[in-house]
């Protein structure tokens, strides 16, 4: 009797472990959400050294912030899961997605045939315009046409398209890309190059923070052609998560997303 007390114990045990919720109970962890990001690339990402209300723990010594880390928080608090923040090259955000190191790439990121063939992205969580920055006293601020960079040296980001549509200029001097923008804005301050190619917001941060430099917008059919949104990366096949993160970011309203960009862009450091 006293077996079968014990037997009968243990299986409904078993049986309320097996359903129960994958939500985690009170005093139990949250799972998390690992997102990665270059950490270097204002406003959308970049590091720093002081805790705020806005930044994400990346070592015990330095913290993520910006527009990404904002909206990579927003979505994880919706999902009840705790954001993790992975600091990680460009170049190795989509290896480090498929490997399963990350969950996400939350980097600005726009969605090309070639990286969808491995990656699923949601629609976009911010849009912008595509502008040139130049250095202050440059003849090429009163520039209206990308063809007047026509001979110029120019520069963009490696492995983006930002790069590639440099090529969209007639006779340009398409410099070797770097690999991050404040390489690409020593490169400009130091006359290396004549011009960096950047989204709006980003030019706008690298103005903030070097007002000897200026930016250069373009008129109506005489700028770049290029696809300017960004969208969340997440691994191919996932689609449950896809699928949650989609609905998450869905509740952002972009109201919302313009003003956390406008408030990333105005606490942005002078360093970067």
């Amino acid at each position: 009797m006293r077996k079968l007390v014990i037997m009968l114990m243990a299986a409904a045990l078993l049986l309320s472990a097996c359903g129960g919720s994958n939500k985690p109970s009170s005093g139990e962890s949250k799972g998390t959400f690992t997102v990665g990001m270059e950490c270097n690339y204002a406003p959308f990402n970049w590091t720093k050294m002081e805790d705020t209300d806005t930044s994400v723990a990346i070592t015990s010594v330095d913290y993520a912030d910006g527009y990404d880390v904002v909206m990579a928080q927003r979505i994880a608090d919706e999902l009840g899961l705790e954001l993790v923040i992975e600091k990680i090259a460009w170049e190795g955000l989509e290896p480090a997605l498929q490997s399963g190191k990350i969950d996400a790439i939350i980097a600005g990121m726009t969605e090309t045939p070639e990286r969808a063939k491995s990656i699923d992205f949601t629609s976009p969580y911010y849009e912008s315009d595509m502008v040139m920055i130049v250095r202050g006293n440059d003849a090429l601020v009163s520039a209206t046409s990308i063809q007047d960079f026509s001979g110029k040296r120019v520069l963009g980001q490696l492995n983006t398209t930002y790069d590639d549509i440099i090529e969209q200029i007639d006779g340009v001097d398409h410099a070797t890309p770097l690999a991050n923008y404040p390489l690409m804005v020593m490169a400009l301050l130091s006359k290396d190059v004549d011009a960096l190619t950047a989204e709006l917001p980003v030019a706008r941060g690298v103005i903030e923070a070097n007002p000897s430099l200026k930016i250069v917008t373009f008129e109506e059919g005489k700028g770049f052609k290029a696809d300017t949104s960004v969208s969340i990366g997440i691994k191919q096949g996932n689609k449950q998560l896809l699928n949650d993160v989609q609905a998450a970011l869905d509740k952002i309203t972009p109201e919302e997303r313009d003003q956390i960009m406008l408030d990333a862009t105005n606490r942005q450091p002078a360093s970067e």
